[in-house]
């Protein structure tokens, strides 16, 4: 249908619901049906006569007539053509136009998005706190739940000090900085001016507050997830002094050059994009920043005393699966959520996340069928997390066949990695953080540089961003890929180099390990003062 017919549609119906009800009842209501046969009526009783006095009364003045109320004005054709795409906006999940902007937040976009920012909270409590607490020994349990608990409250502290702003904080047009590309301004310290009305630079109509919270979910874990590497072996302080360095160095100006406004990695929403790389979820920001980071502070740290000559069996496959199970569910707030609105590339990410996860899980655990000849737990929940982490970057942009490969990939390269490259490596990668999010992310990056297709999302070549820096040449022409392993390698550059030189830093400053007493008698009575299970 046409747009003028649409708006004599919309006008017709409005108009309608705008005439006097008195004149719609003349013109609309039905002939009034013939009244039944009168009946005699009673003749009414005579009142009394007044006494003399009441008729001595004076009569009461009139009241004074009411000022007459000025009748609403009919709605302009111009008001209504405001409305009509105000409306077609929401549904289509792009910003109001500049002289229709509202103040407050769509409803149903805005309830979603809540929604998945408590579903990415919970991936961590309890999610990741239950993963990791499962498959430490169990004297060490409680450190997990308490460093979990702890990054939790020291992320969303440095989030609201000046961490949203230097990863969302817009620059001016006109005479940005020249770090602009790789750090926010300072424009919303202390959260100042993010409030309930929709901030359009990020999102059409969800509120800016719960942006802000949406992304907060997403610096709380990921450098929880770097604790896995490093289980059972690093102080409690150590681990806060790390992360607090971390967030400043590697997570906050990586987080902006994917996608911040103006970042130098954001090819989808960023005209002037240096590297115009895409990234729906995280896979980069979150995964690979996370899992190459662990690699490298595991090899710093050293091994667990005992390790190699002890069993350091999970203590709980219970809490394992039921971890992973959380973790499965908060995802869908991680990838649909990603497209910031209950649209339809929120249930394309929604489905490809699903695929990707039963997918990884089953093929993980059948390749440990053939090479050990039984499928365990442990193999579901790895290639379940797999799944999800090598679906990450491109849930948005790739098909369901897409997921199925990516699916396969995932249960199998991560395998590889865990069973075989950790023995290489030599290292004591304690909860196999690298093999799967480090290894894992950077398999999503590429593959999804291979398989993403502007025909399930179409900004990837968009007039207003991905024509303008050449992501959409290199969606048609097929040299994504390029852009991705750029992206790629300043991943892991800045993740390693940062993460050895802060780790050397806390080692100075306050020790990266408890003493072997300590560690022997587990972190949870030496440094918490508690133990997880009292028998």
């Amino acid at each position: 249908m046409k747009l003028t017919h649409r708006l004599s549609a919309w006008c017709a119906a409005a108009l309608m619901a705008a005439a006097p009800l008195g004149a719609l009842a003349q013109d609309t209501a039905p002939a009034p049906a013939p009244a039944p046969a009168a009946q005699p009526a009673p003749e009414p009783p005579k009142a009394p006569a007044p006494p003399p006095e009441a008729a001595k009364a004076p009569e009461p003045a009139p009241a004074p007539a009411e000022a007459a109320k000025p009748a609403e004005a009919a709605p302009t054709t111009e008001d209504l053509v405001k409305r009509i795409t105000d409306i077609e906006a929401y549904f289509g999940n792009v910003a109001p136009s500049a002289d229709g902007k509202v103040a407050v937040a769509g409803p149903g976009h805005n309830g979603f998005m809540m929604i998945c920012a408590a579903l990415v909270l919970f991936m961590t409590l309890p999610g990741l706190a239950l993963f990791y607490g499962g498959l430490v020994r169990s004297k060490n349990v409680l450190s997990v739940l308490a460093q979990c608990m702890g990054i939790a409250g020291l992320v969303t502290i440095l989030w609201y000090v000046c961490g949203y702003t230097l990863v969302f904080g817009e620059h001016p047009a006109e005479g940005a900085p020249s770090y602009a590309p790789f750090l926010g301004s300072m424009k919303y310290l202390f959260l100042d001016g993010v409030g309930g009305a929709p901030n359009t630079n990020y999102t059409g109509w969800p509120s800016h507050s719960t942006f802000a919270m949406y992304q907060l979910m997403f610096a709380i874990i990921t450098p929880a997830l770097i604790i896995g590497a490093i289980a059972e072996r690093m102080k409690f302080i150590a681990v806060l002094l790390f992360v607090t360095l971390w967030m400043f160095i590697v997570y906050f100006p990586l987080a902006h050059m994917v996608w911040g406004f103006d970042g130098y990695l954001n090819g989808v929403w960023n005209s002037g994009a240096k590297v115009p790389a895409i990234d729906f979820a995280g896979g980069t920001v979150v995964h690979m920043s996370s899992g190459w980071s662990a690699l490298v502070l595991c090899l710093i740290l050293g091994k667990r005393l005992g390790f190699g000559k002890e069993k350091m069996a999970p203590h709980s496959m219970v809490l394992v699966m039921v971890g992973t199970g959380m973790l499965w569910v908060g995802w869908y707030g991680f990838n649909a959520g990603s497209a910031l609105a209950a649209d339809g590339i929120a249930s394309q990410a929604f489905m490809t996340t699903t695929l990707a996860a039963a997918v990884g899980g089953f093929v993980w655990a059948l390749v440990e069928w053939i090479h050990k000849g039984h499928p365990s737990i442990l193999g579901f929940c790895s290639g379940i997390v797999a799944g999800l982490v090598v679906i990450t970057p491109a849930c948005g942009f790739v098909t369901a066949k897409g997921a199925m490969i990516i699916g396969v990939l995932a249960g199998l390269i991560p395998y590889l990695s865990v069973m075989f490259l950790k023995p290489i490596l030599n290292m004591d990668d304690a909860l196999d953080t690298f093999g799967v999010h480090g290894v894992g992310g950077t398999l999503g990056a590429i593959m999804t540089g291979i398989l993403a297709t502007d025909k399930v999302n179409a900004n990837l070549i968009s007039e207003t961003y991905a024509k303008k820096n050449g992501l959409a040449e290199l969606v048609t022409n097929g040299g994504l890929l390029g852009a991705q392993l750029k992206a790629v390698v300043i991943t892991i550059i800045l993740s390693v180099v940062a993460t050895a030189v802060i780790a050397f830093v806390v080692k100075i400053i306050v020790g990266l390990r408890p003493t072997p007493e300590v560690e022997a008698a587990g972190l949870d009575i030496s440094e918490h003062g508690e133990e997880g299970y009292i028998i």
